[in-house]
């Protein structure tokens, strides 16, 4: 595996399942900065188009995290590294992901988490848990992955920030002031 990251302008709005991650990189994209959506519910609304339920496309679950991770991949190799981004997940949230499921990482997975040096890491502080279509964990899960997302990013020494549970545009304004 090659040390050397690629140092990117990227910001990473992240945290355990709802924590306000989209409402963020939402209100973001309002405001005029380069964005990327979150891909595990792109990745269930494109099954959906396609007949799946989220009992099924979620079974499988390492065919699942690796359908994403792709996704992901393909996203981040083609954004510009000096550009400004605010990535709603990236990849090290995969590695969490793998944790909490018991999967063993793949090896692509590992490469490419050490590809990118992101320039900082937010992480939002959780929301009341709230389930939809696409969000199945209950709140003892909606714990241990957010607080397995922050040890993975600890993990990979990049600079946190941790975002308090706040009005969503006063969150954009903290993320704005903190950069």
């Amino acid at each position: 595996m090659e040390n050397r990251k690629i140092q990117t302008n990227w910001n990473v709005i992240t945290g355990g399942p709802c924590t306000g991650k989209t409402t963020v990189v939402d209100l973001l994209a309002k405001r005029g900065y380069k964005t990327t959506i979150e891909f595990a519910r792109h990745y269930i609304d494109m099954q959906e188009i396609k007949g799946r339920t989220v009992e099924e496309i979620r079974k499988n679950k390492k065919e699942f995290q690796l359908n994403v991770l792709k996704m992901q991949i393909a996203k981040e190799s083609i954004l510009d590294p000096h550009e400004q981004v605010f990535l709603d997940r990236a990849l090290p949230d995969a590695m969490a992901y793998y944790q909490f499921l018991g999967l063993k990482y793949d090896d692509i997975l590992l490469e490419e988490c050490h590809k990118y040096a992101y320039h900082k890491i937010f992480i939002l502080d959780r929301l009341p848990l709230t389930n939809d279509y696409a969000r199945l964990e209950d709140e003892s899960e909606q714990v241990r992955i957010h607080n397995l997302i922050i040890s993975v990013y600890e993990s990979l020494h990049f600079p946190l920030v941790h975002v308090p549970v706040i009005p969503p545009e006063e969150r954009v304004d903290f993320i704005l002031k903190n950069i």
